[in-house]
């Protein structure tokens, strides 16, 4: 269908005259003509005024300059783009699992077993080298520090084991140093890998050999060992090694040798992306000029910082502007007691104790009689949420809530949510006998990122604690040093992190929150920042509209004005200044609370009204 260029021709000169189309009209006009859609709408790339894609697609280079994408003097918009920076260097990250390069080696051996004397002599030392990759990577994976294979030790430790952590970090050079790999030429060895094709044909021998032995392509326990799954296994080999090529500063190398039986997951290398600096340059240095969008980009210095250091002050413009609803149509308060007169502590160590989960569950059974419609819980995790759930079910509490309101959950499967939010809708238009609905959601989930909560769907967004990421995550506590040493001049001024193999073995939160409290300033306002910026992607579901109301409750007493149970800096500080400005931080308990949420809910139904 490409080589019909009088077709594709007359494709563009059609989608010119008709002006802007939707996929489905697309797809249909190519049928029409009898010429591919998808070629023909990608090559007006270079005539568009406007071309909209994804972030990917955008920060790619490899993606650009396959679609013929040149960003030289057009304007660059970003929307989104509080999670610019973690969503660029994630881009870069290259992973491997264990299965994937036994897999792999596997099927490169009886390759080169089968063709040895059939291949001439750069192949074989190629597909050689290729071998003492994998194995080299397969030895660092199956043994412990001493030397012993993790999955042979014996059946009384093996329990304990397979519940502990077996996780370290190294730079590159370390990493290709402790292998013997340092004198291996990757750049050489990536473009063979490209030019000849070898990872077809290797899997399509290793499919061909499994299809003649077995009759079909599955292994004893199941799982389907199809072409596909080898190619995935390779081209993961592959991006390891490309990401092997980067400057030693650059990132660095997890090496995760944990072995949960229950999950299913084993042993990887993950290669972790430090740094998109000189990624985004490259966009920053084509483009006329580049637009960062978003309703919670703030604080932009540490996006600045992260992406753009480099940029003259003169250079950088950072334009906001207040909400477009007045102050009287929304009402954060800060919850720091329960009906009951307990304390709100959901921290790390205090959030699973029964009496915290009760409280909690007392609050949403009085905030039922006062709320109308629609009701929106965020907890820290679909853990959490569960515990929670499961407290409330055995405690009595849960049916207690459901006299009032109904209660939907979000669903960890994205394909799901649709359903529930539609049923929770229902709910909310059709409340009788009840008075509306809650939906228990998750931050960092669908709903928290994508939702719009307009109007009754969201009268109310309980914010349940502070959602700080897990201190014992290693890819996390990497990043944080490595935000912490940033514009670091001079040794002196920042003491250097460091935490060794062994305290990352136990992924321990305690060590993490000692790495975290020795930063001086830069690394704990990253993880501050994570925290609050997931605090206020959630609460920013609700408020869709100039004629919208809602109530805000921030549920902790960390979010109080006067808490002293804090670690970091106020939560207030950080939240948008729509927000701030109306917040009510000190309320002396709960029965304030509820007086103004009525005198709230009334006014506003009145007003609506008139």
């Amino acid at each position: 269908m490409l080589r019909k260029h009088k077709l594709q021709k007359q494709f563009r000169d059609e989608i010119s005259h008709q002006g802007v189309l939707d996929i489905e009209d697309l797809v249909q006009l190519g049928r029409n003509i009898g010429t591919c859609p998808y070629y023909g709408s990608r090559s007006m790339i270079t005539s568009a005024d406007l071309v909209v894609l994804p972030y990917q697609s955008l920060l790619s280079k490899a993606s650009r300059e396959a679609l013929g994408l040149n960003l030289k003097d057009s304007i660059v918009i970003i929307d989104e783009a509080h999670n610019l920076a973690d969503s660029l260097i994630s881009m870069y990250d290259a992973k491997i699992t264990l299965s994937q390069l036994e897999n792999v080696h596997s099927h490169i051996e009886k390759y080169f077993g089968r063709f040895r004397g059939l291949l001439g002599p750069g192949n074989r030392r190629y597909i050689q080298t290729l071998l003492v990759l994998t194995r080299a990577f397969l030895r660092v994976l199956l043994n412990d520090k001493d030397g012993n294979r993790l999955n042979t030790c014996p059946d009384a430790e093996k329990g304990v084991r397979e519940n502990k952590t077996f996780d370290s970090s190294m730079a590159i050079n370390d990493f290709l140093f402790s292998l013997n790999i340092d004198n291996i030429n990757l750049i050489k060895l990536l473009q063979y890998i490209k030019e000849s094709n070898i990872m077809h044909k290797v899997s399509g021998y290793g499919d061909k050999m499994t299809t003649m032995q077995k009759g079909s392509a599955v292994k004893e326990n199941g799982e389907s060992c199809d072409n596909g799954s080898i190619l995935s296994g390779f081209q993961a080999l592959a991006n390891m090694l490309l990401s092997l090529t980067n400057n030693d500063g650059d990132g660095r190398i997890i090496i995760s040798r944990k072995r949960l039986s229950s999950s299913g997951q084993g042993a990887y290398l993950k290669y972790v992306m430090l740094t998109g600096e000189k990624i985004f340059s490259e966009i920053v240095h084509e483009a006329h000029a580049v637009l960062l969008a978003g309703g919670t980009l703030q604080p932009i210095e540490e996006t600045r910082e992260r992406l753009f250091p480099w940029l003259p002050s003169d250079h950088l413009h950072f334009f906001s502007c207040s909400h477009i609803v007045p102050p009287e149509s929304i009402l954060p308060l800060a919850v720091s007691h329960g009906p009951s007169g307990r304390s709100f502590d959901f921290s790390y160590g205090s959030r699973s104790s029964s009496t915290m989960m009760e409280e909690l569950g007392l609050l949403l059974r009085n905030l039922a009689t006062v709320i109308p419609e629609g009701i929106v819980v965020f907890f820290s995790s679909f853990e959490y949420e569960g515990q929670v759930y499961d407290a409330w079910k055995t405690s009595g509490i849960l049916e207690r809530i459901l006299k009032k309101k109904h209660i939907f959950r979000e669903p960890r499967k994205n394909t799901e949510i649709e359903v529930i939010l539609k049923k929770y809708k229902e709910a909310i238009d059709n409340p009788a006998p009840k008075s509306g609905a809650i939906l228990l959601a998750v931050v960092g989930g669908k709903i928290s990122e994508g939702i719009n909560f307009s109007d009754g769907m969201g009268r109310c967004i309980v914010m349940v604690g502070l959602p700080y990421p897990s201190p014992s995550d290693i890819e996390l506590l990497e990043r944080v040093k490595h935000i912490e040493s940033l514009g670091d001049t001079s040794s002196t001024e920042i003491p250097k992190l460091s935490i060794s193999e062994e305290e990352y073995y136990g992924g321990d939160v305690q060590s993490g929150f000692s790495i975290l409290r020795s930063c001086r300033r830069r690394g704990k306002e990253y993880y501050e920042n994570l925290c609050m910026k997931a605090v206020n992607q959630s609460i920013g579901r609700a408020i869709r509209h100039v004629n919208d109301y809602a109530a805000i409750l921030l549920v902790d007493i960390r979010y109080a004005s006067d808490s002293s149970k804090r670690s970091f800096s106020h939560p207030s500080s950080k939240l948008p200044q729509w927000i701030k400005e109306s917040l009510v931080s000190a309320t002396n308990n709960y029965g304030e609370v509820h007086k103004r949420l009525h005198q709230f809910f009334r006014f506003n139904k009145n007003r609506n009204c008139n």
